[in-house]
């Protein structure tokens, strides 16, 4: 016998479910690689670039699914562990600007829907309202944000290609 899903589990689960987020997957934007509730492994594509992956994992860490924010963490899929520096996502501008290693070593993206990043960033509700993150929306609103990242033309690849 299983055990029953915690709310939160419930409702991310619930938000897999949903059209939007079997959209993303159909189209092969983003897809679910593994779960031990409350950690989610994503794998989100990023375009063709020379000795660099077509897609990036993170790790989601989700208590308090929806009401609380998400976080996510840059993460080697095959090697179930914290994606090295070296192997994080860059890009001149934009891309550097989030995907900071440095930052909370590396536990973390640079965005404000990102519930470590938007701590002591009060100025981002004001400054960035279309990238925090919206309960209603859930786990699309971060997904969405990665893939369009990655779709911009500030992305250049892994950092050390």
């Amino acid at each position: 016998m299983t055990a029953p899903l915690s709310l939160a589990n419930a409702l991310f689960e619930e938000d897999l479910a949903a059209p939007e987020f079997r959209c993303g997957e159909i189209e092969g934007r983003w897809r679910k690689v593994a779960s031990s509730w409350p950690h989610v492994v994503m794998a989100v594509s990023a375009p063709e670039r020379p000795r660099s992956p077509s897609e990036f994992g993170f790790r989601f860490e989700c208590t308090g699914y929806r009401q609380i924010p998400v976080s996510a963490q840059p993460w080697n899929i095959e090697g179930s562990k914290p994606l090295p520096p070296e192997r994080w996502p860059a890009g001149p501008v934009m891309l550097s600007s989030i995907f900071r290693p440095e930052w909370k070593n590396g536990a973390c993206l640079y965005l404000p829907c990102d519930r470590m990043s938007i701590e002591g960033h009060d100025n981002w509700r004001t400054i960035y309202p279309n990238r925090l993150w919206k309960p209603e929306r859930g786990i699309i609103c971060y997904l969405e944000q990665i893939y369009e990242l990655f779709h911009e033309s500030d992305y250049s690849g892994i950092r050390s290609a």
